[in-house]
């Protein structure tokens, strides 16, 4: 744990989260707890329903960084979030490093390159925490400069289970936040690319082809994407190529930029 943490200070700390559930203070006084173990510049919270789009429940970002990690967020980059994908209720709560759950060309692909990496962050852990089997929340601790020690993760694993107790105390009326927003059916991400590509592409992609952006999207190499798909790798390029050159792009940046600008008109 972080320097010399003595219990007598976790005890302190631990006491106000609890006595903080059910009141605004509890997200300062739970982040606070959280950092006395292992510290971090950011925290993030999300809460996820469905399809719908993301909550920001607590943040304490500064404002130039808010508008990347929030507002930029919830137009429409956090469909490719792993975090997000990896999110739909009910889920299996857990503490998870983005890495982990990113697919096998995250850091290659566009959400990353042309996102994520304006965020300047060096490393980020989540706490995903199923709440009702209906929403869940995602507290994410960030860092700027250096990624998280196998130690301090094991220190972060340690207090999971408070974490995760308190979180679902607290947000037992969660559902009621995203009652009112219209959920649209079936799997969303999937019907968005297809919608917003087959009007930027004047109905040119086969559905087929909408798949393969999807994956491209997400991360996935096209040996992931044909293992997933049952094709071949080298099937998965020629329908790349096809993709690109229907829709009039050179590059997999190209391809995202006309994704989110067609979100941007659906959403």
């Amino acid at each position: 744990m972080a320097g010399k943490l003595q219990i007598h200070e976790w005890a302190s700390a631990s006491a106000e989260v609890v006595s903080a559930i059910g009141t605004e203070s509890f997200c300062k006084a739970l982040t606070r707890a959280m950092r006395l173990v292992v510290p971090y510049e950011f925290t993030v919270i999300f809460g996820y329903h469905k399809d719908l789009r993301p909550i920001d429940i607590y943040d304490d970002f500064p404002q130039s960084k808010r508008c990347v990690m929030v507002d930029d967020y919830q137009e429409g980059p956090y469909l490719l979030d792993p975090f997000y994908q990896n999110s739909t209720a009910p889920t299996e709560s857990r503490l998870m490093r983005l890495r982990d759950l990113a697919p096998d060309r995250f850091y290659q692909a566009e959400y990353f390159r042309n996102y994520y990496v304006q965020t300047g962050l060096a490393e980020e852990i989540g706490f995903i925490v199923d709440i009702d089997g209906q929403v869940s929340v995602v507290i994410s601790a960030m860092r700027e400069h250096k990624a998280f020690s196998a130690r301090e993760f094991r220190d972060l694993e340690g207090i999971f289970p408070f974490v995760a107790a308190c979180a679902r105390r607290h947000w037992t009326g969660l559902l009621e936040e995203f009652e009112g927003r219209e959920a649209p059916e079936g799997p969303r991400l999937p019907q968005l690319i297809e919608d917003a590509f087959q009007r930027v592409g004047r109905n040119v992609l086969t559905p087929r082809e909408a798949e393969i952006v999807e994956y491209t999207l997400k991360g996935h190499s096209a040996e992931a994407t044909g293992q997933s798909l049952g094709i071949s790798p080298g099937t998965v390029r020629i329908h790349r190529r096809n993709i690109y050159g229907k829709l009039g792009v050179r590059s997999q940046g190209e391809l995202f930029s006309k994704f989110i600008s067609s979100l941007e008109e659906e959403m």
